[in-house]
């Protein structure tokens, strides 16, 4: 697979690339290695060797993911829970290309997990995206628990509106009483209201 023509694998080189920079003035050989033309026994190596650093898990777990390869799976779910949000992003990219059955459970637990609703956002995200069964009622339990008044994750519940849009009918009738619930919301109304009509 040519990884230079993802768009995402070049997001994630370059914000990586500018990461260890900032650290060490200097990119090890490594990293040109990881990012250059390996096979999967090489990436899950550098995947599963002791002491790797973050960034070389991150890139070997990206492109084995994009690579359909399962062996990612474990590891692009770690990332999708990370505190911060651009791993988020590319492990949502490649588990979304990984195709692994167990991805929409992982993501619903991990959206659904109130000890980490402050980066439950590209969960909610995935979920969406994946269209599997687990989907919909994970997305309304996020949002039924978000509408509670002063909760702070808007931008989880505001996720969690335009996912049940997306979905349309695979929300079904919880789908539709809660974002009739949503509807009073200031910052969810027009969404919940867009939400409602492609129910």
């Amino acid at each position: 697979m040519n990884f230079a023509a993802d768009p995402e694998f070049c997001s994630m080189i370059d914000r990586l690339r500018e990461e260890i920079e900032n650290d060490g003035g200097e990119v090890p050989a490594a990293f040109e290695q990881l990012a250059g033309p390996l096979g999967a026994e090489e990436l899950h190596a550098a995947l599963t060797a002791p002491g790797q650093p973050l960034w070389a898990r991150e890139i070997a777990a990206f492109r084995l993911g994009l690579a359909g390869d399962p062996r990612a799976f474990e590891a692009l779910v770690l990332l999708l829970n990370h505190r911060d949000p651009e791993r988020c992003v590319s492990a949502a990219h490649a588990l979304t290309r990984l195709g692994d059955p167990r991805t929409a459970r992982a993501a619903a637990a991990l959206a659904t997990n109130e000890l980490r609703v402050a980066y439950a956002l590209l969960p909610v995200r995935l979920l969406a995206a994946l269209r599997a069964p687990e989907s919909a009622p994970a997305l309304v339990t996020v949002l039924r628990r978000r509408l509670a008044p002063g909760d702070p994750h808007w931008r989880v519940a505001l996720a969690c509106v335009e996912g049940l849009g997306v979905l349309g009918d695979l929300g079904g009738p919880d789908a539709r009483e809660v974002l009739t619930a949503a509807l009073p919301h200031p910052r969810l109304g027009a969404a919940a209201r867009e939400a409602l009509l492609r129910l």
